[in-house]
């Protein structure tokens, strides 16, 4: 892979990753048009870059993102005269007050996790199905149309409940099957629940860092250990490094785009997009540009 190729997967990534568009889609295309080979390094590649996305997130709400509730966890002056049960009870919920957004975070994460362990192996080949990723692609276009009609009827309170944050994590294991968008299953999700597009998408945002960071650090691990692998991915040091820049930087610009554009028009755009790159990938399927094994 040259460094021009590179950076165009990564801006692929930076582009897609937080769009309800599937990133992997458009890796498959990108790589095809490039006439890149899929070899274990592309393959690595594409996985490694997702900490560069992923850290646009962490930088652009960074405020939310390292921001604890104002509450002393251990405050004598509010167990005074609680037995011993009571205390410790109290001093529960003051830790779970204080540590309010990780711990919702954490419910979120626990499904898709839950699955991602237990079957891993099994949603790897089905990453590797481009027909399946093209036909999830056209799939999900068509609910993307009808989305603000279903779901779009946000209440007053946009509070983020362990309730809203677990029904959110279910939502985000329908993402387990290529071509549908992690992204666009996490924000319907969340409108689910009646917040609003502005909040669901943020959410999503969100649930991506620990998500990604989990699946993609995984993958790491696994390359790494091996010595083979460990050997390509040091040997290419340099080009992991820039896709990863223009990946971070990329996506800060996709995120602040998307937020807007979702606020003032909905999703409707983004669902005949994902219908024609869909069908632009069933046509390349059967003049034999991408074979079906990615």
């Amino acid at each position: 892979m040259s460094i021009l190729e590179a950076i165009i997967i990564a801006v692929v990534e930076g582009l897609t990753e937080f769009l309800p568009v599937s990133s992997t889609g458009h890796m498959i295309i990108t790589q095809a048009l490039l006439g890149i080979e899929s070899t274990p390094f592309v393959k690595a590649f594409t996985v490694i870059i997702q900490f560069g996305a992923i850290l646009s997130v962490v930088l652009l709400y960074w405020k939310r993102f390292f921001r604890l509730n104002p509450v002393a966890i251990f405050d004598k002056s509010a167990v005074a005269g609680k037995g011993f049960v009571q205390k410790g009870w109290i001093f529960l919920r003051r830790f779970l007050y204080k540590f309010d957004f990780y711990w919702k975070l954490f419910i979120a994460v626990v499904p898709a996790g839950v699955l991602g362990l237990t079957f891993g192996d099994q949603i790897d080949l089905l990453l590797e199905n481009v027909f399946v990723v093209s036909v999830m692609l056209v799939a999900g276009g068509i609910v993307m149309l009808f989305v603000d009609t279903w779901f779009n009827r946000p209440v007053e309170n946009q509070s983020i409940s362990w309730q809203r944050a677990l029904k959110i994590g279910f939502f985000q294991c329908i993402a387990m099957i290529p071509g549908v968008s992690r992204s666009m299953a996490t924000i319907v999700g969340g409108m689910s629940t009646r917040l609003d597009r502005k909040n669901a998408a943020e959410f999503s945002f969100f649930l991506a860092v620990p998500t990604m960071a989990a699946a993609a650090g995984y993958k790491l691990y696994q390359l790494i250990k091996d010595p083979a692998s460990a050997a390509m991915l040091q040997e290419n040091i340099g080009v992991l490094i820039i896709g990863n820049v223009v990946a971070f930087v990329v996506a800060i610009i996709a995120i602040r785009f998307f937020i807007d554009f979702l606020t003032r028009h909905g999703f409707k755009a983004f669902g005949w997009y994902r219908i024609i790159v869909g069908v632009l990938l069933i046509v390349f399927l059967l003049s034999g540009t991408v074979s079906n094994v990615a």
